[in-house]
Order: C-alpha cells, then structure tokens, then sequence
C-alpha cells in the first residue's frame, strides 16, 4: 500500500491544543465490528466492556526531555532525549547550525556540561556528568507533540501524563491512557474489569513523517518494552474465561504484539521495531481504546490494520463532520478487531 492511502484532509481547528477541562471528559467513538459507529462519551467505557474483559495499560512516565544548551563556539543547541541509554548516558535528536562534533562539549547550566560521544545514525549519544533523569527533572521542558502549539505550563506537565504513569522514560505521552482517571478505574474495578500492566517507552520516533512512497519501504525507530510475567498470566486467564484483551493505547498493542512474534507471549524485556500494517495477524489484542491519529501515520496504518481500512477511513469522515478533537489532547476511540482470528494459547 502507498502512503498516500492514509491521507485525509483535517480542518486545523480539529486538532486540540489543550485538554478537556476534566481528565476524562472527551468524547468516545465506538467502532463496533464490521463497522458500525456510535457516538458516546468517555464515561460510558464502562458499558462497553465485560466482567471478564482485561484491560492492558502502558505505565510509562514522560520524561522532560526537551533542553537547550550551547556549544563551545557559542552556537545555540536544542536536544530531545530520545532515550536514556544507563544511568549517565542518553541517545537525542540534536537542533543546532552545525552538529556538535564527538569529543565536543554541550553546557546546559553553569554547572552542568554534556559530552557528546558519537553519532548513531540521526541520534547522538551523550554522557552527562550527573544521573540522566536527575538532570532532566531539574532543566528539562516537558516535549509536548510538534502540533501542539504553546509552551509547556504546570497543567500540561500533570495532564499530558497518565494517572498511573511509573516507569520513567517516555519522551511522548501513551495518550489513550490520559482519558482515564482515578474513579473511572475504581468504578472498572467494581464491575469486574481487571486491568495489567506493560511498559513501552515511547520514542520520538512516533512523530516522525514516513518518508517513502511504498510503505514496506519503512523502517521503525526501535522502543524499549517489558512485559511482566503477571500480565501474560492475566491474559491467559482472560482466554480461559472468554475475556477480552483490551489495549489502552497503541503503545499497549505494540508491545504485546511485539512479545508474541516468536509464536507464543513471553514475559520479559526486549527492543521492538515492529510496523503494523494492513494484512497483519493479530495475536494478542481484541479491542483498542486509541485517540485519533494523524494523516499518513504509521499509527493511522496501525489502526486501519486493526479495525479495517475502509472502516477506519469512514470512522474518521465521520469523526471529522462530527467535529470530534483529534491527537494526543483529543477525543477517543473503541475499535473492535475487524477479523476473528485464532490467537496464541
């Protein structure tokens, strides 16, 4: 397929700069197999799931990844972390007039100067002369999405993160989860919906364009994932009972999907460059909470995967006549799985 047939054309006023005035107060497309849809609310996930359905949720944490430094020569230097590689070093992308050169040195403040080691690829590997996620916390900006157009504020740095975020080291925000607040998980809890946890550390890889015409010509930016051994037990639990596994997220699918290649789910970590495309078999997931995904995305071919190419173009037509927000601070979709496939035992 061409990646012109995940094109579509968004009115910019769609495209929410802020979140909802309250977590969870967004609108919720449900796309129900073949491909009917229904307008609904956040609030009314609860309906659509059943006692024995589990719900998969990415605990990542956003790191503040986004710093600006100078050069020796005096040049201005923006770097994203794109992920921490040990407790010193980190691998970013590099805005500068020149690239800083390997032996070189970055300053961020007056007492904190980074090296610059080596190139890899388009990212830099960097040693810094204090734990990485220490100085992040202390001179780092939250790296809001490049559609977004304001400078980060105290509101963002608590809403563009999930209420049960715990493992740090996202550079973007797993946004389906965002939608989700303390009493919307109690009352899931109440009526028998379990919930597991994965981690996948998003890159800011996700945001960038795919740049060949043919999409099988594209290459992923590789993620950290783990998958605990209570999770693939949960899920196996689930198949026992006829549950359904329900991702919350893109980033949940991925990394469950990601674990399953060798032919059956296995706990543990393990790096993943997997690209989900139409004619991919599903292994794992059932059904996908996702927010709306921008024109000729890898995560637009994701879900066009998932719920069907046709259905998706329709789902989002009509998302759009509908005036639904769209990206990481909009509104939400459930998409049902568009094939009946066997999964792995």
């Amino acid at each position: 397929m061409r990646v012109a047939d995940f094109d579509f054309d968004l009115p910019p006023d769609l495209i929410a700069q802020f979140p909802p005035a309250v977590r969870g107060g967004s609108r919720l497309l449900h796309v129900e197999a073949p491909g009917t849809l229904h307008d609904r609310e956040f609030a009314d996930l609860p309906t659509l799931l059943r006692p024995d359905d589990l719900l998969v949720m990415n605990d990542t944490r956003v790191i503040k990844a986004r710093l600006f430094g100078q050069k020796e020569s005096g040049g201005k230097v923006e770097l994203l972390v794109e992920r921490v590689t040990g407790e010193f070093e980190a691998l970013a992308f590099i805005r500068a007039s020149h690239a800083p050169k390997p032996g070189s040195r970055i300053r961020l403040s007056d007492d904190i100067d980074i090296e610059v080691l080596a190139r890899q690829d388009d990212l830099t590997q960097l040693r810094f002369p204090r734990p990485v996620l220490d100085v992040l916390d202390r001179l780092g900006r939250l790296p809001l999405p490049p559609y977004i157009e304001h400078t980060p504020t105290a509101d963002d740095e608590a809403r563009y993160q999930t209420v049960y975020a715990n493992e740090p080291g996202a550079v973007a925000a797993p946004t389906a989860g965002l939608h989700f607040d303390d009493a919307m998980l109690d009352a899931l809890r109440r009526q028998g919906i379990r919930t597991a946890r994965v981690t996948l550390h998003v890159g800011a890889g996700t945001f960038q364009p795919v740049r060949v015409d043919d999409i099988a010509e594209h290459r992923m930016h590789s993620e950290r994932y783990t998958i605990p051994q209570v999770t693939v037990d949960a899920i196996r639990e689930t198949r026992a009972r006829g549950g359904r596994v329900v991702a919350v997220g893109t980033t949940s699918l991925r990394a469950l999907e990601a674990a399953a290649q060798p032919g059956k789910l296995h706990a543990g970590s393990g790096e993943t460059d997997i690209f989900i495309t139409p004619g991919y078999a599903f292994r794992v997931v059932d059904a996908l909470i996702t927010n709306f995904h921008l024109p000729k995305s890898t995560l637009l071919m994701l879900v066009s995967a998932f719920a069907g190419v046709d259905t998706i173009r329709a789902a989002y037509a009509h998302a759009i006549a509908e005036r639904y927000r769209f990206f990481s601070y909009g509104d939400a979709m459930f998409l049902e799985k568009s094939s009946l496939e066997k999964h792995l035992p």
